[in-house]
């Protein structure tokens, strides 16, 4: 990760609640799609929103806050509007209708993690500038607080705990058997496996806790087209203003496809060659060096598109 990079920029508020708790379930999103598509009001009344979806009260909810927080929707007055990337995902010709494509899930895991309004903390922080090769729930949690204060809230630990939970729910299967049907169903990002168990660890003298730590490794998954899509979000969302880029803030700087795809600075350097080399209809042209590389803008390019992501032929989709 860079140095020094501020956790939130100038404007930024960041969210550490409105999930209720829950973490994204499977079936949600489609369902949401659905429901949105046929009356954009669908979660103004709670209670006919419950029949309508199946789910109880507080899970009506958070699914309404998973929608905006993976920009399938965006709030209006009390309503939601569904996104071009909604209709182009979920749509009755959508190009993943049901999840069932592993690029699917990495684009909506990225948009999670990449969000400037309205981004959240734990993805924000965590993703982005957590300085340790692993980490366990209590010193996340201790880390949590500290940012938190830095930043002039005063939330609670209790708000903080159940925050991280989400997090590490999103990614980490769930264990208990003490739970109901619903909340024992996974979310769809565990299939990533993008944080995995290393061991376990004695915090505070006596208790065991389980060590993580990101998969930080190549991932053919996360495929050239998607991986150029996300470099074009990246370039428009943080960096508007700039005709150029280098591999440094592709690979480091906060929100940037190598730190939320957790790839290795040499995987990113390969993937810009191949990519954005000469000859690459590419909307970017990449030019190595032996001291850093350099990402330029191409006049009059196409951005690349969700159709280029579901057009190329993957082995893992």
């Amino acid at each position: 990760m860079i140095e020094g990079a501020m956790v939130s920029g100038p404007n930024e508020v960041l969210r550490f609640s409105g999930h209720e708790t829950f973490a994204c379930r499977y079936a949600w999103l489609p369902k949401a799609y659905r429901a949105i598509k046929a009356d954009p009001s669908a979660f103004v009344d709670e209670q006919a929103a419950m029949v309508d979806l199946g789910i109880g009260k507080n899970m009506v909810r958070s699914l309404r806050f998973w929608v905006e927080a993976t920009g399938l929707a965006e709030p209006e007055n009390r309503e939601l509007h569904l996104t071009d990337f909604a209709h182009a995902i979920f749509g009755s010709k959508g190009f993943d209708p049901y999840l069932e494509d592993i690029r699917t899930l990495w684009l909506l895991h990225w948009k999670l993690s990449s969000r400037r309004k309205g981004g959240l903390f734990a993805w924000r922080f965590l993703l982005n500038h957590w300085p340790y090769p692993e980490l366990t729930r209590s010193e996340a949690l201790s880390a949590f607080a500290r940012e938190s204060a830095k930043m002039g809230h005063s939330h609670s630990t209790i708000t903080l705990s159940q925050h991280l939970d989400v997090f590490l729910h999103t990614y980490r299967p769930t264990k208990s058997a003490n739970v109901g049907i619903e909340d024992s169903l996974d979310g769809p990002l565990v299939e990533l496996a993008l944080l995995q168990p290393v061991g376990e660890r004695k915090v505070e003298g006596e208790r065991w806790e389980s060590v993580y730590s990101f998969r930080r490794e190549a991932k053919p998954e996360v495929s050239d087209a998607l991986f150029a899509y996300c470099i074009s979000e990246f370039w428009e969302t943080f960096r508007p203003g700039e005709k150029s880029l280098t591999l440094r803030e592709i690979a480091l700087a906060p929100c940037s496809p190598g730190q939320v795809f957790k790839l290795p600075e040499d995987d990113v350097r390969v993937r810009l060659e191949r990519v954005g080399g000469p000859g690459r209809a590419a909307s970017f042209s990449y030019q190595s060096s032996a001291v850093q590389g350099l990402l330029s803008r191409q006049r009059g390019a196409r951005a690349p598109t969700l159709a280029d992501i579901y057009s190329e032929v993957s082995e893992n989709a």
